[in-house]
């Protein structure tokens, strides 16, 4: 449900940014107007990350920063945040400060959809890179994914969050299953709590968050809880610490690639 009306000038908008995941009635109405959508919380422009630091303090997650530099930088028309409980208090915060130093309309709402639309790419046998692409880039439209690959037997799991630095996922091997709020995400319904709960006992499974997030706590409980899992947080980069971490938990678990 979207918290304010469209503004007017929306309605003659080019180009838009989203931060979280709008509801899909919003992004049914940008698809249906033609709007190009550029995704915030993805590192999109080549800028230091302290720039967000007159606006967000450093413990605020490499993400909202992220976001708050791409607003400044990129030519928008609006930018639409959620800040339902698929996100998290951190994006109101941020949605009220982007309002007072943005000259566009900066749109509040409260994603609660809960059709799901299946997770087929998270569950697929695909490089974890492209798969994670391939989600992320789902949030912008409102149509089913086009792709709808079988699932494969699983060998790894990675739960949580899309990180930052998508260079952690290199070290996974194809045949990785997604959990977390990235299952969510490609399910188009991020405030589903149970189905982010979820993970896979059988397998070894790293439990990721960004430094700062919130789900740090749920990341580092159900690593605890897990037979195999290991819990990891990572900022702004992915440092070769946290890649040999990961690269000798998979192959210690024989999930290597």
């Amino acid at each position: 449900m979207i918290q304010e009306s469209f503004p007017q000038e929306i309605n003659h908008a080019k180009q838009v940014g989203i931060v979280g995941i709008p509801p899909l009635a919003v992004i049914q109405t940008l698809n249906r107007q033609g709007v190009k959508i550029l995704d915030l919380d993805e590192p999109l422009i080549r800028a230091n990350i302290e720039n967000a630091t007159p606006y967000l303090p450093r413990v605020y997650c490499a993400i909202l920063r992220t976001a708050v530099i791409n607003a400044l930088e990129l030519e928008l028309d609006a930018v639409f945040i959620d800040v339902g409980p698929g996100k998290c208090d951190c994006a109101l915060h941020t949605a009220q400060i982007m309002k007072d130093f943005l000259a566009i309309p900066v749109i509040t709402t409260k994603n609660l959809d809960s059709s799901g639309y299946g997770f087929p790419l998270c569950e697929a046998k695909m490089d974890l890179v492209a798969k994670m692409q391939a989600i992320t880039n789902g949030v912008k439209s409102a149509a089913p994914y086009a792709i709808q690959p079988p699932a494969c037997r699983p060998t790894a799991g990675f739960w949580g969050v899309p990180p930052r630095d998508f260079s952690i996922l290199s070290l996974f091997p194809d045949t990785t299953h997604i959990y977390g709020w990235t299952r969510c995400m490609e399910n188009k319904t991020p405030a589903d709590h149970e189905l982010e709960a979820e993970y896979n006992p059988e397998i070894p499974t790293v439990f990721f968050a960004q430094s700062f997030c919130a789900k740090t706590a749920s990341a580092r409980y159900l690593a605890k809880k897990h037979p195999h899992g290991l819990y990891l947080d990572v900022d702004v980069h992915t440092t070769g610490s946290a890649k040999a971490k990961i690269q000798a938990f998979l192959e210690l678990s024989g999930a290597g690639r």
